[in-house]
């Protein structure tokens, strides 16, 4: 009885959240990264400008690496990140930027291999001096939206990563309103357990992602399809607004496959067994029903891959129409 009320408690605070953010426009948006296009034979300005143009897609997620920018004590290298920003604006495209020692795509901590040989009490005012220079150098693009800040902080089962202080979380944040108090500031869920982000920090959204179907590589190999219906991410966002008066979005909804050998290195037919078109579209609605109106798609170089290297647009032309249809909605308030 007990078990019974409780999921009835979470099914009525994912309806309230449904319902109350229900007319507020969707925003799908999409991660794009240099390096991941090019592992994948992509031309990476090629591969973003068919994203921003051929999809129009007008919410994009871009990260800045630490080991990419600075790579020698000291010398920052933006030219990568500044192109990438240039073409946003060029196309009208919101920047969602992803900062500090953890971002999208493994090894998800990316940090020099100089600052291997450091301690933390050595390496952390170093990333403290990054992250404001990165700050500083786009805090004034006109493209730039928000910030999302440590992907997935506190994930200890997924990544190469060490250092999960919560202490170093909260000082960042800090930090980062230190040098630009005026855009918004994300901090992502690590996993999808029912646990809410009620302690410190306490940023401006959270965010968290959402993956359907995988490869369990640990105990039954094979694909893992997880049961969650949508409703349960409505509870997880509503219940978190109730507790904190914080919005949630999502920051990765999987929009690519998760096979059990490098996606680079598997046949087709192996990656369609976790994601093909019909897959995404069922996704796309999966993470429409939820609730939340900011839904960022994870796997855009992938979606050009198959259609420029493997001859199937099936995917991209899905993307497309869901784009397309979001823009619509816009242009069509009333309804």
């Amino acid at each position: 009885m007990i078990v019974l009320v409780w999921f009835a408690m979470m099914w009525l605070v994912a309806q309230w959240y449904i319902a109350k953010h229900n007319d507020e426009p969707l925003v799908l948006g999409t991660t794009y990264i240099s390096d991941y296009a090019e592992s994948l034979g992509l031309e990476p300005k090629e591969t973003l400008e068919a994203i921003l143009d051929d999809l129009n897609m007008k919410h994009i997620r871009l990260v800045s690496y630490w080991k990419e920018i600075e790579s020698t004590p000291g010398i920052y290298d933006f030219s990568n990140l500044d192109w990438q920003f240039d073409m946003a604006e060029d196309y009208g495209a919101e920047v969602s930027l992803a900062i500090g020692l953890r971002q999208p795509r493994w090894p998800e901590c990316h940090e020099p291999r100089w600052v291997r040989q450091l301690s933390k009490q050595q390496w952390q005012p170093q990333l403290y001096k990054f992250i404001g220079a990165t700050i500083d150098r786009y805090k004034n693009h006109p493209s730039l939206v928000s910030y999302q800040l440590e992907n997935e902080f506190f994930m200890k089962v997924f990544g190469e990563c060490t250092d999960f202080d919560r202490q170093r979380l909260t000082s960042e944040l800090e930090l980062v309103k230190t040098h630009d108090p005026d855009h918004r500031v994300i901090i992502s869920r690590s996993n999808n357990w029912i646990g809410l982000p009620i302690g410190q920090p306490r940023p401006d959204q959270f965010g968290i992602s959402v993956y359907k179907r995988v490869w369990d590589k640990t105990v039954t190999k094979r694909y893992f399809e997880y049961p969650l219906p949508s409703w349960f991410y409505g509870f997880l966002a509503g219940a978190g607004e109730l507790l904190t008066g914080k919005d949630m979005m999502i920051h990765e909804l999987q929009a690519e496959p998760w096979p059990p050998q490098d996606i680079r290195k598997a046949p087709l037919q192996e990656l369609y067994k976790s994601m093909d078109a019909k897959r995404l579209k069922d996704r796309i609605d999966y993470g429409k029903a939820t609730g939340m109106r900011t839904i960022e798609l994870w796997g855009a170089e992938w979606w050009y891959w198959l259609k420029e290297k493997a001859g199937d647009d099936s995917v991209w032309d899905v993307v497309m129409q869901e784009v397309a249809e979001s823009a619509s909605r816009v242009a069509r308030p009333s309804e």
